[in-house]
Order: C-alpha cells, then sequence, then structure tokens
C-alpha cells in the first residue's frame, strides 16, 4: 500500500470557526492519483479539531458552535491557566482525525456533507494533515 501526504495550511478567523476544507481535500486526493483506498484527515492541534457535517446551510455551523458553547462555556471554574480550557475541550469531543474512504478516485460523502476544520482558540494558522493510502 502505498501512501501520500499533503500539509494544508488554514487560516481561521475567529476565535470559534468551522471552515469549509472539503475542496482542499477533495484536490489531495485527485492529485494523489489513488482510485481506492482510505483519506486520512489529521489536526496536529490541542484546540481545533475536524468533523464531518452539512455544507448546504451556513446555519448549521452557527448552530454547532452556538450550542458547544452552552454545553462548555468559555468561563468556568477550569484550572488550566492560559484561558482556553473551553476550546481543549471541544476539541476532544470533536476529535483531531476523520478517515473517509476513496472510492473510483472520489470521496464517497453524502449529498449535503462537507469536511470541517473547526477552530476554538483562533484566529490562528493551522495545519492539516492528509495521508493518502492506496
Amino acid at each position: 500500500m502505498n501512501r501520500r501526504e499533503t500539509v494544508l495550511n488554514i487560516k481561521t478567523s475567529g476565535k470559534s470557526d468551522m471552515v469549509d476544507i472539503t475542496g482542499e481535500i477533495t484536490s489531495a486526493v485527485r492529485e494523489s492519483g489513488v482510485r481506492n483506498g482510505i483519506c486520512m484527515v489529521y489536526i496536529p492541534h490541542t484546540t481545533c479539531a475536524v468533523t464531518i457535517n452539512e455544507n448546504a446551510d451556513p446555519a448549521v455551523k452557527h448552530d454547532i458552535m452556538a450550542e458547544l458553547d452552552k454545553i462548555v462555556p468559555w468561563k468556568d471554574a477550569y484550572h488550566h491557566m492560559e484561558g482556553n480550557s473551553a476550546a481543549h475541550i471541544k476539541s476532544s469531543m470533536f476529535g483531531f482525525s476523520q478517515t473517509i474512504p476513496i472510492t473510483e478516485g472520489a470521496l464517497p460523502l453524502g449529498t449535503w456533507q462537507g469536511i470541517y476544520l473547526c477552530e476554538f482558540d483562533g484566529p490562528r494558522s493551522r495545519t492539516v494533515s492528509v495521508q493518502i493510502f492506496g
């Protein structure tokens, strides 16, 4: 099995942000030439995550971030000195990787699905590792 890696650099624009990276991931898969295999998207940060969710209605991103702020508020009885414990918790809730099959050279995402980098402590420049196996 061959492995190819692409590293993406993504700039986020807010303290909390969901950046659609579907196009960049799709391009990396296409450029790899892999017809059937696996695409693993990994975020090497502790206050940032990756998820797959709806990319048709921007209200979904807003709703996700608003509900997360209710579940994990920015101000609470946290002990972490840097003041970003909420970001660490949210990232752990979402996870730092997604594995997506590659079928006939494409990602078989659902009609409304997109791949998102989830920023919880921005704005920042973030790195995304895209590993393609085939």
